[in-house]
């Protein structure tokens, strides 16, 4: 299991480098555009980190333009790049046509349909929105478990994303997600517990240790 960051802005993926638990970036067109910087700019920055893998969407709709962007993509983002493909017609048609060292991910899912057609292309990851998919599905934890079930054995991998607090993490991997995407707010919370604060309280008032 791998968990990434789900921001555009250096200064949060800056800090997230520092957690030493969070593997890599992903971004969206929406990320990017909120950045002070154009997308290749900000992309860049991204890249200089050094976070392992750096997730970018493609925005181009047809098929050469879309092939165009990704080889740009990978100019900028090199061995680190995951490219984030929309589920449509021109987007499952390109996969087989980048070379093998890109892997993909297609992203924004909403079916199980999908996922099979994604499995059958061989790409790496699916991102599923879990949280959006709740509020336009009913559920996107039981869409989760759903998928997990198509694709027991295959290569394709379960990116949950669009999580907005630590249960709905923690139940997205119980339903069987593979990774984890999480905005910088929620990243911050998952360590976090009243218990294990109140327990450690305990411990440093009423115990010893070395004395610095």
């Amino acid at each position: 299991m791998s968990i990434f960051v789900d921001t555009a802005d250096i200064e949060q993926a800056k800090a997230v480098k520092g957690f030493g638990w969070v593997r890599g970036i992903t971004t969206n067109p929406i990320l990017l555009a909120k950045s002070c910087n154009s997308a290749a700019d900000t992309l860049q920055q991204l890249a200089g980190l050094n976070m392992d893998f750096l997730f970018y969407q493609l925005v181009s709709s047809s098929r050469e333009d879309m092939l165009k962007e990704a080889h740009l993509a990978k100019e900028i983002a090199g061995d680190q790049l995951v490219l984030k493909i929309p589920p449509s017609e021109h987007g499952f048609q390109i996969i087989r046509q980048l070379p093998s060292e890109i892997p993909c991910c297609i992203t924004a899912l909403y079916s199980v349909a999908q996922a099979i057609v994604a499995r059958e292309s061989g790409v790496r990851y699916i991102a599923v929105y879990v949280n959006r998919a709740t509020k336009l599905l009913g559920d996107g934890l039981s869409l989760i478990a759903d998928m997990a079930g198509v694709l027991k054995g295959s290569q394709t991998q379960i990116l949950a994303a669009s999580l907005k607090s630590p249960a709905e993490v923690s139940a997205a991997i119980l339903s069987g997600a593979d990774h984890l995407t999480l905005p910088f707010d929620v990243l911050n919370m998952l360590t976090y517990h009243e218990n294990s604060e109140e327990a450690v309280n305990q411990f440093n008032s009423d115990g010893s240790g070395l004395q610095i």
